[in-house]
């Protein structure tokens, strides 16, 4: 029996220099990490200060953890975490699912032909330009819009949608399950490929249907897929986008629809009260922080499955 040999690890120089065309490829991903995520960290000293623009970071007074106090205690503070979390819980409980859903009933598809054009028309929302979207759920949430014309008959009253508090988040979170689910879906598809036909072949000599090998076969195989973005989606309940809220929602729905990033938006943005806006965005991530080092804890105690 021969002795395996143990050859010297090359130095870090050494496989860059032998792959350096991929580590140049790599290089404009690394910059622009390190200038717009970790160098701009250090912009965050402004929550702390009274900043000014023409003073700079150097020359702002100093001023503690006045602005976190003011947002928490706040008429609106309630209201935004409260807003920002309710539409979060909605999306991770109907949204969440809905790629898993379409992965799994894409994967049993045996046309090929139907299965692709499935998969093209699923993605199509995704490539869509936002402001184009929301545009189109302006129109058509109006009391004249398709919406009502479909939803009166069924003997609905008509009503504008994005004007109502009952109905706003409605139209928000099916309309970004729409668009999203076919994008979201691919990891899914990608994991689904993976599968051993063995499995399944051994699951049918058993007896079992086709129902019953989704859920014995299928399901576990993409199971730590699952987990791990179920941990990443946790870790951003406290976050959603400004842009798709501030192009639908109107003062009239603010109960339901101002969000943590809409108010930041106004507040830190157009009244140009840049330290509150920052100090809001530095008590948010620390949030997000909590849930998504708890959610890790949990699972890795459930599932042993985990980011780290």
């Amino acid at each position: 029996m021969k002795r395996a040999i143990n050859r010297p690890r090359k130095s870090l120089w050494a496989r860059m220099k032998k792959h350096k065309y991929i580590y140049l490829m790599l290089l404009p991903v690394v910059i622009y990490y390190i200038v717009f995520h970790y160098l701009a960290m250090g912009g965050l000293v402004i929550a702390f200060q009274n900043y000014k623009p023409k003073l700079g970071i150097l020359g702002s007074k100093w001023v503690g953890l006045k602005h976190f106090e003011d947002f928490l205690t706040g008429k609106y503070a309630w209201r935004v975490i409260r807003n920002t979390l309710v539409l979060n819980l909605y999306l991770l409980l109907f949204g969440f699912p809905a790629p898993i859903i379409l992965a799994l009933l894409m994967n049993e598809l045996r046309d090929n032909a139907y299965k692709k054009t499935l998969q093209t028309v699923s993605y199509m929302p995704h490539f869509i330009s936002l402001v184009v979207v929301c545009g189109l759920l302006v129109d058509f949430s109006m009391s004249d819009g398709l919406f009502n014309n479909v939803l009166a008959l069924f003997g609905f009253e008509r009503t504008n949608l994005l004007g109502s508090n009952q109905y706003y988040r409605t139209v928000y979170i099916v309309s970004n399950i729409w668009q999203n689910v076919g994008w979201n879906s691919i990891i899914y598809l990608a994991s689904l490929s993976s599968v051993d036909n063995s499995l399944h072949e051994a699951a049918a000599i058993d007896g079992a249907g086709r129902l019953r090998r989704i859920w014995h076969v299928n399901i576990p195989a993409i199971l730590p897929v699952i987990v791990i973005q179920l941990i990443m989606r946790i870790g951003n309940l406290m976050s959603q986008g400004y842009e798709k809220t501030i192009l639908l929602y109107s003062p009239v729905v603010y109960e339901t629809a101002d969000i943590i990033s809409s108010h930041v938006y106004r507040y830190g943005l157009e009244k140009t009260n840049y330290s509150y806006g920052a100090a809001v965005g530095v008590f948010n991530s620390l949030v997000n922080l909590v849930f998504l080092c708890t959610a890790n804890q949990v699972s890795r105690r459930l599932t042993e499955t985990s980011l780290w």
